[in-house]
Formats: structure tokens, sequence, C-alpha cells
């Protein structure tokens, strides 16, 4: 069906270069005909909302059980909140990387935010595809340099962006054949998220046999004196991680260094060649310089395995650890250790909880890290290990490659087609008509589920 779609008739010139051509009974209005500010100011009662790129506006408690992150809950200024209503629209100080964001519940968000009531020409199911497509972000970035002045989108930004004015029955259909189009890319990625997900535990089990017995299976053990690690080989010896990694930190003066970003089962990549957003720093003077051969740590996803060894000279965010490996230890072999299951299972349970209650976040502090005892073969031994590996290793992580790969092509596709629906360069509206009665809703997910090193809701910042 998504073959078979056609251009409209007729096209005129939108008179806008980021929306170019549009069907010809289309019109442009302004945004302020379509969207007025609420600043209704929220009731004390009103439930706590979380903006969030990955799902939208939704109730905190929904974002902690759909992400597994904790929230630092706001509890000073509570009558400045705003209200929101469903299907109200919230500007983020992030909607400049990922657009604008559909309220799915009524509720309260931080006066920091700017909240867009909806009039009745609109379709929210339309405009939540329209305002994350490609062309309408590049617009509203286009408004302001936020990067040089670290500035966030107001109303002014959202107003001095014209909008389509397509008629509500089309904005309908638009919405609906986009709904049931997701819905099968997002299927056919979640079945390759299973296959992935099979692969990185046969990744982990070849890592922990290897990294907690060796390469002889007969090996002759004994008990390492340390609970958690349980028997090890014979001729191993016990280190706490202090005397295998020591802390630096030396600042970029310029921040004209490449920008670094830390990505499972790629290790430290060029936030360049894998993000197209920008970073949000104004400046990144001041993040920290890291070399190759040098360890970086997440500290809030050490228990997720966020610490690799870079082989780039770059930057990273001031917020991680970086580590010179000391001793004689074969770096490769360490990076794996530390992302074994065993010992990501001991970072975790070794992680501090910031915040009060059941809300914060869990950081593994440098003293708990050097404090955690691993078990280390001798230096040549280590080497074998990490050949050993490697061989084994290579099919998997190609195939893993591979999906990841078949994933984000499936995800430039499923941009591409909302981009051409919602601006008019296709016609979606015969489809739509032909889809079958029993249609997903409106809540399938558009966008890419959060990686490790993107889980951050606006909300999530601490108050």
């Amino acid at each position: 069906m998504i073959a078979d779609l056609k251009p409209y008739a007729e096209h005129r010139d939108s008179g806008l270069p980021w929306l170019g051509p549009m069907p010809a009974h289309w019109e442009i209005a302004r945004s302020k005909r379509l969207f007025v500010e609420r600043k209704q100011y929220a009731a004390p009662d009103d439930i706590q909302l979380s903006a969030t790129q990955a799902y939208g506006v939704i109730p905190q408690a929904e974002y902690e059980a759909r992400s597994g992150y904790r929230v630092v809950k706001i509890s000073m200024h509570l009558d400045k909140r705003r209200r929101v209503e469903k299907d109200d629209f919230v500007i983020s100080m992030r909607s400049f990387e990922g657009g604008l964001e559909r309220a799915w519940a009524s509720g309260a968000i931080r006066s920091s935010y700017v909240v867009l009531k909806p009039t009745t020409a609109v379709h929210a199911g339309y405009f939540r595809y329209f305002f994350k497509s490609v062309p309408y972000i590049t617009a509203l970035r286009a408004t302001a340099n936020f990067i040089r002045d670290g500035q966030d989108l107001n109303f002014g930004n959202f107003a001095a962006v014209p909008l389509p004015l397509v008629p509500l029955e089309e904005q309908a259909a638009i919405a609906r054949f986009l709904n049931w189009a997701n819905d099968r890319l997002e299927r056919a990625i979640r079945a390759k998220r299973k296959v992935i997900a099979l692969l990185n535990e046969q990744r982990q089990t070849i890592v922990h046999r290897a990294v907690t017995r060796g390469l002889d299976p007969a090996v002759a053990l004994r008990p390492s004196g340390v609970d958690w690690l349980g028997d090890i080989p014979r001729h191993w010896e016990v280190k706490r991680i202090k005397y295998l990694l020591r802390e630096v930190d030396e600042r970029s003066t310029t921040g004209a260094e490449d920008l670094l970003s830390m990505r499972m089962h790629h290790g430290l990549v060029l936030f360049a060649e894998h993000f197209s957003r920008p970073p949000q720093a104004a400046s990144l003077a001041g993040f920290k310089l890291v070399r190759p051969g040098q360890f970086v740590v997440n500290r809030m996803q050490a228990g997720n395995g966020v610490i690799f060894a870079s082989s780039l000279n770059g930057l990273v965010s001031p917020d991680y650890a970086v580590f010179d490996p000391v001793g004689d230890a074969n770096v490769e072999f360490l990076g794996e250790l530390f992302r074994s299951r065993k010992v990501r299972a001991k970072f975790r349970a070794e992680s501090k909880g910031l915040g009060t209650g059941t809300s914060g976040f869990l950081r593994l502090y440098n003293d708990r890290l050097g404090a955690i005892h691993v078990a280390l073969p001798p230096k040549d031994e280590q080497t074998e290990i990490v050949r050993s590996m490697t061989s084994e290793l290579g099919h998997v992580d190609a195939a893993i490659s591979k999906l990841e790969r078949e994933i984000t092509l499936l995800r430039e596709y499923g941009h591409r087609l909302v981009a051409d629906a919602v601006t008019g360069q296709v016609d979606t509206c015969d489809a739509a008509d032909r889809l079958p009665d029993s249609q997903p809703d409106d809540r399938v997910n558009t966008g890419e589920e959060p990686g490790l090193e993107d889980m951050t809701a606006d909300e999530e910042a601490p108050a």
C-alpha cells in the first residue's frame, strides 16, 4: 500500500522554502490562527507530567514505568506550574532538536514550558506528526541560534513559522495512514530488536565465560575471598579497580576538539558521524579531554556497561569520568571485564542514589568504583583471551551491526514517509480509506526509542 502512494493531482508554491510545493487546495496560515498559548496555572492536585521526545507529554509515573528511569520530583514553585490539557502541544527546551510534543494526558508541567492549545481547525493526530517532521524542525531551528546563545524556544519562535492549513477530514486521513504505516515499521523494528537482544545475550555468555574462567574449561579453581566473585582460576590475581584506573580531569579551553559520544556496541564515536542533531551546550569549552587508551565512564550508566576505552582524541561531557589505565593490564581485556554481566551487576549494586525516597538517579562514585575487586589473569593470558574473544565475537558483533543498520534505515524511511505525507508531497487519503476498520491507536511511537546516551526527559533534570 505504501508503494502505491502517488502525488496530489495539483500543486502550487507554498511560498515557504522549507515546505516547497503543496497541494493546490491547501492554504498557509499564521501559527496563531491554529494554536493559542495556554497560560492557565495548574491546580494543586493536577498530576505532574514529563515532556519527552520519545513518548510525548505523559504522566511522570508512566514515564518511569516505560523508560525504567526515575524522575526527580519538583517540590518548589508548584503554584507556577502550567495546566496542560490532553491533545495540547508543549514546546520543550529540546524542541529545536526533536519538535513539539503532544500531550497524551491532562495535568501540570513546569512553568518553563510553553503550552499550545489547538483551535477547532486542528486535528491533533496530524500535527503530532507534522511537528516531529524534519522540514518543520528545520524551520523552527532557523528562528534563532540556539547553539550559540543557549536560547530556549518560546512562543515567538513558534509563531514565526507559518503552518499549512489542511482540511480537517484530510488531516484525520493523513494521521490514520501514518498510524498504520508507523505501526508496521515499529513491529519490524521490534522484531529486529528481539534478535539483537538474543545476540547480546549470546555475546554476554561468551564474555562472561572468558573473563571469569579463561580459555581452559578444566582450569583449577580457588576461592577468591570476595563473596560476589566466588571461585576464580587458581593462578589469577584479585585487585581493586583503584589499582587499575586513575582518574584524570583535563579540560578543553576552546571547545574546538571533536565531540565524542558513547554508544553501546560501538564504544566512543564521533558525535557528528552518528547524530544529526547538534549538541545542546552553547560551548564545549570546559568539556573533558579524552585521549586514545583512556577509559570513559558514564557514572549513571556504568551498571549498564557504559564504560569504554577510547581509540579517539576528543571531548566528552563534564559529567563523565575519565581514567588512565595504570599497571600492565590489557586495556581491551579490562573493557570487556568491566562490561561483563557479573561486574555490571556489582556496579549497579554499588551505585548510590541521588535525591530522596523513590526518586533520583543512581551514580557510581569513584570511591565505590575503586573499591570493587576484580579477578585478573596474567598479562600474556589476558592477551590470549582478548584474541580468542575477538575471533568468537566477530560474527555476533557483525550480525548486531547489520541489524542496527537495518533499524536505522527503517527509521530513516519512516521519517521520510512522515515528511512527505504531512507536507503534501504524497496523497495518503485514498490509502487511508482502504485501511481495515481495526487500526492501531495513535499512541504508536514515531520517534527513536532512547538509547543509553539519550535517555533524558526534560523533566528528569534535578530541580
